[in-house]
């Protein structure tokens, strides 16, 4: 579960970066990139709020 979780921040975290990349080489509209960049922000912070700072139970069985 944790390592699925990894994977939707990243793929969120690109859905934030790579819309500018877009508009910079014309690609796209900048309407476009606001709501793909909002896109990715929601799924960033809903999804890498489960996983980032928490502590393993078998990390902390061996500290």
């Amino acid at each position: 579960m944790k390592s699925l979780l990894k994977i939707i921040s990243i793929a969120g975290l690109a859905l934030t970066l790579a819309p500018s990349f877009f508009v910079f080489n014309g690609m796209i509209t900048p309407e476009l990139s606001k709501t793909l960049m909002l896109s990715g922000t929601v799924v960033w912070f809903g999804s890498a709020s489960f996983w980032m700072n928490k502590v393993d139970k078998e990390e902390e069985i061996e500290s």
